[in-house]
């Protein structure tokens, strides 16, 4: 059966200072995002094993365990491709096209992000969503690494809410960590999750595509 890996960064551990620091990077690439794909591999595990037992009893946990794991895996995999050294600024083409069209401008568009980062109540993040009904962006708030996300939309930008994120640097001023991070988006990275995005549908009534 395939395994989850833990993805390379692709840029060195102090690629993205001052903004964000090796130490932190170093923490939450090399432990947490590693312990969700290694929590991840043994829930496939254990449901190999509960099945081959007809142990469906177990399924439900073992499914909500996985989905948590799995979710955190691709939502950090996310993350560090969204980012690089020399990054920020603003997007170009059809990215701000696309961000004008549905939130007004792009200074619209930070405030909502970064509200929706620092509001996120208890443990989560803030995600930039491609919603394939209306055809749009949205912003979303994702409690832990699932709940309350739009089913059917895909995420192409998001910012790590998780208090391992930034308390090594910024301790209480998380908003500091969500205003930094506008120095160091990689808009090519979201601007191809989002015309990848643009081909899914939901074949529903007035899906877009």
């Amino acid at each position: 059966m395939p395994k989850y890996a833990l993805p390379e960064l692709g840029y060195a551990h102090d690629a993205l200072e001052p903004h964000v620091k090796k130490e932190i990077l170093e923490l939450h690439h090399g432990k947490h995002h590693a312990a969700y794909v290694t929590n991840a591999n043994v829930m496939l595990d254990k449901l190999e094993e509960a099945r081959a037992k007809a142990d469906f009893a177990s399924i439900p946990h073992l499914e909500r365990a996985l989905a948590f794991n799995v979710a955190g895996h691709v939502l950090h995999s996310i993350f560090w491709k969204n980012m690089q050294s020399g990054g920020g600024g603003e997007p170009t083409g059809a990215l701000a096209d696309q961000i004008k069209a549905d939130f007004g401008s792009f200074e619209s568009f930070k405030k909502q992000m970064n509200a929706a980062a620092s509001t996120v109540f208890g443990s989560g993040w803030a995600a930039l969503v491609w919603e394939p009904v209306l055809g749009r962006l949205i912003t979303t708030q994702i409690y832990d690494h699932q709940s309350n996300f739009t089913v059917g939309g895909t995420p192409v930008m998001v910012m790590d809410a998780w208090e391992h994120a930034w308390y090594l640097q910024y301790q209480n001023r998380k908003g500091e960590f969500f205003d930094a991070l506008w120095n160091v988006w990689n808009w090519n990275d979201i601007s191809a999750r989002l015309e990848a995005a643009k081909k899914t549908t939901t074949l529903l009534p007035g899906a877009a595509g």
